[in-house]
């Protein structure tokens, strides 16, 4: 049996601590957009043979009404601006990239009060469409005051979430579906301790959901769970590092790539954005990309044997948007 099918198989029947760990190459990288004062948290997508890039504009990382901007590229070497988001009074930020059962481009992205300030005075999520990567709806409210709607996965035509909280002591995730990306309803608390928060979905080739939870006291480590349809039992086990901005894909043959913010290296300007195999039972960090200070949040497509990679960086001096490709 040739390696590619012993890798769909086991992947299939759930065995994704047990594949064999992925090399690495960075084919290239490179700068596509810096002309923010602050540009930051990134996603990309490949939407009706395009390619888009989404981040959040604004003065600062925090404070300020900051906008969220989409870029297209035909090749992924000319990238242009193509629309831009924005609300009065509101810092629109962390826009996600989905695509819906009816074919819409979707934003999922935050919406923070800070009425001229740097203390959060309230925040709510927002979600946009767009049926052609140009004119997008106005941004939605969606969820409660309060909540933050940090991704969402579509699977089996239904879209899935894990919205934080911060309004406890500890805070708390929530699992959530949907059937339009508009009205949702709740599946589960999750109980995971330590403030969890930034937390990213994807599913196995056999249909088992798995989460990638950001936590912020105790130990830090991030944390992997797992659970079969309909998501209300999990089990989890820690990531092994701590998480800043988390995301991961699953490739094909059913192996998961994760990336993060490295915090191994004391110290915000040693900090790296870096990317690793991923496994239900932890992160490695593997491989490092030219970044440092305020950076990372990459965003994940995998196109023709090749892994898109979109992140943000400070470490030429501005904070700035960067496509990396690797083999």
């Amino acid at each position: 049996m040739r390696v590619t099918n012993i890798l769909r198989l086991a992947a299939f029947l759930g065995l994704a601590t047990s594949l064999p760990a992925l090399d690495y190459e960075i084919v290239s990288v490179k700068k596509i957009w810096d002309q923010g004062d602050h540009n930051a948290f990134t996603d990309i997508i490949r939407f009706n043979n395009r390619w888009y890039c989404t981040f959040r504009e604004a003065d600062d990382h925090v404070g300020g009404d900051g906008r969220i901007r989409v870029l297209v590229s035909k090749d992924g070497e000319k990238w242009e601006s193509s629309a831009v988001l924005t609300e009065a009074g509101i810092d629109l930020r962390d826009p996600k990239f989905s695509i819906t059962p009816n074919k819409r481009l979707m934003i999922v992205m935050g919406g923070s009060v800070y009425q001229g300030t740097k203390v959060l005075k309230g925040r709510r999520p927002r979600v946009a469409f767009s049926k052609d990567g140009k004119s997008f709806t106005a941004p939605r409210t969606v969820l409660e005051e309060g909540d933050w709607l940090w991704r969402v996965t579509w699977h089996e035509g239904v879209g899935y979430g894990v919205s934080y909280r911060v309004d406890s002591p500890d805070w708390a995730v929530s699992l959530h579906r949907s059937n339009d990306g508009v009205r949702w309803t709740k599946v589960k608390d999750l109980d995971v301790p330590g403030r969890p928060n930034e937390t990213t979905l994807r599913f196995l080739p056999n249909g088992d959901m798995v989460a990638l939870v950001r936590r912020e006291s105790g130990d830090k480590q991030g944390w992997i769970g797992v659970s079969r349809a309909p998501f209300l039992d999990w089990k989890w086990k820690p990531a092994g590092s701590q998480l800043g901005g988390p995301n991961f894909i699953v490739l094909p043959d059913g192996q998961m790539v994760a990336g993060s913010r490295d915090y191994r290296e004391a110290g915000a300007k040693k900090y790296t954005t870096v990317i690793g195999p991923m496994t239900t039972d932890g992160f490695t960090q593997k491989l490092s990309f030219p970044s440092g200070g305020d950076n990372s949040y990459p965003g994940f497509v995998f196109h023709d044997g090749v892994l898109w990679m979109t992140y943000y960086s400070s470490h030429e001096g501005k904070t700035s948007i960067y496509l990396a490709k690797i083999r």
